[in-house]
This record gives C-alpha cells, structure tokens and sequence, in this order.
C-alpha cells in the first residue's frame, strides 16, 4: 500500500474529501485587454515605470501566465512632467554605444526630458520587462505622450492611480 493510499484512503484521494484540481493555462486567444491611463504629473519615474511594466506584464491579473502576454495596454500622459528623486536630474546619464571602437554616447538626464521625455519612460519600463521575445512583444502596448492629449479616446480607457 503506498502512503498515498494510507493517508486518503482512495489511489486517487476522491473519497476522502479531495477533490482533484486541474491547472489551467491562459491562451493568448483567451486574454481580454483593456486600456488603462495614467497620468505622470508629478509622479517618480521608478514607481511610474514600475506600475506600468506590472501592468503591460498582466501580474495584476489572477490569469498571469509567465509565458504569455496576459497584459493591458497602458497611456501615458503629460511624460514632460515626471521627476526623479535626490540629486538625480543632475546626475543621470543615459549611455548607448555605436558598437565602433570609441562609439560610447552619453547623454544626460535633462538633455534627454528636453529632446524626448517619452524615452525617458519608455526606457525605464523597458528595463523592468523581460529582455526577450515576449519583453518586445508587450513594450509595444505602451503608448506615451508627452500632453494631456493622446488618440486612445475611444477605447475608454481607466484611469489608474499611483
């Protein structure tokens, strides 16, 4: 008699009171997305980009798959208007290579919020989601601007806050 026997009386334990669960796997064709917006006035640019890689990611959602994009699209608006904590708007630097011998480019934190803050944002999430196939996948559902207007009026999208 093996000890699963033992303990539940049954091979399959149905008769003592278990009930035999399945794992279910989400399907990309099953996931429902919504748009969500969030509005960057004054927020962190950690904690911003933090919320929204959760969000693109779908781990808000009790049908989170690791291996599927489960995730919502996310808006951002007014990117212009974020900031960084401590000395960090005077330290920061954004460094990116040619791949030519002595083709490192630097670029500072101010430099970059005048020419694009939206690529400031989208770095920052970039760099929370995962470095592969399925990371550019759902980077693409993120859509940044620097105003308050944006285009996605008619998918109704939620505001989230932060």
């Amino acid at each position: 008699m093996r000890l699963a026997e033992r303990v539940h009386g049954t091979k399959n334990g149905t008769e003592a009171g278990f009930c035999c669960m399945k794992t279910t796997y989400t399907k990309k064709e099953d996931v429902e997305r919504q748009f969500l917006l969030i509005d960057a006035e004054g927020l962190v640019l950690g904690r911003l980009a933090a919320r929204a890689a959760t969000v693109l990611r779908g781990k808000h959602k009790p049908t989170f798959e690791p291996s599927v994009d489960t995730g919502d699209y996310v808006i951002v608006i007014n990117a212009d208007k974020i900031r960084l904590t401590g000395k960090k708007d005077r330290q920061k630097v954004y460094y990116r290579h040619t791949q030519y011998p002595g083709g490192l480019i630097t670029t500072s934190y101010k430099d970059m919020m005048t020419k694009s803050p939206e690529r400031v944002i989208r770095m920052a999430v970039a760099g929370m989601l995962p470095h592969n196939t399925l990371g550019r996948q759902m980077i693409k559902k993120l859509k940044i601007y620097s105003g308050e207007n944006h285009p996605h009026v008619a998918q109704k999208p939620v505001k989230v806050s932060i």
